[in-house]
């Protein structure tokens, strides 16, 4: 069953990763990106961590969606975070 959209969490220095909440029903489901995977998704490096919110809005809907899969794609512990990292973002078509 998919994840939707919870509320934006924020951006935790220490991890180096922006924090979301997603809904399962309504049990929230705590994820997380990597700034390194926001950044791969963008197809930038190095995005200063205080314009990291506004780059998740940008890229909800994408990441949302990854997380949504990782979820559904294996059994998951009662109160685990998703994590999304560089290799859960899907390579580009194009790339050679």
């Amino acid at each position: 069953m998919p994840l939707t959209r919870g509320r934006i969490g924020g951006y935790d220095p220490e991890r180096l990763a922006f924090g979301f909440i997603m809904l399962d029903g309504d049990q929230p489901v705590e994820c997380q990106i990597s700034d390194a995977a926001m950044d791969e998704l963008a197809g930038a490096r190095g995005t200063p961590s205080m314009a990291r919110q506004a780059q998740f809005v940008a890229l909800r809907d994408v990441v949302e969606k990854i997380a949504s899969d990782l979820y559904d794609s294996g059994p998951m512990v009662k109160g685990v975070t998703i994590r999304i990292f560089t290799k859960h973002i899907p390579k580009q078509q194009n790339e050679s």
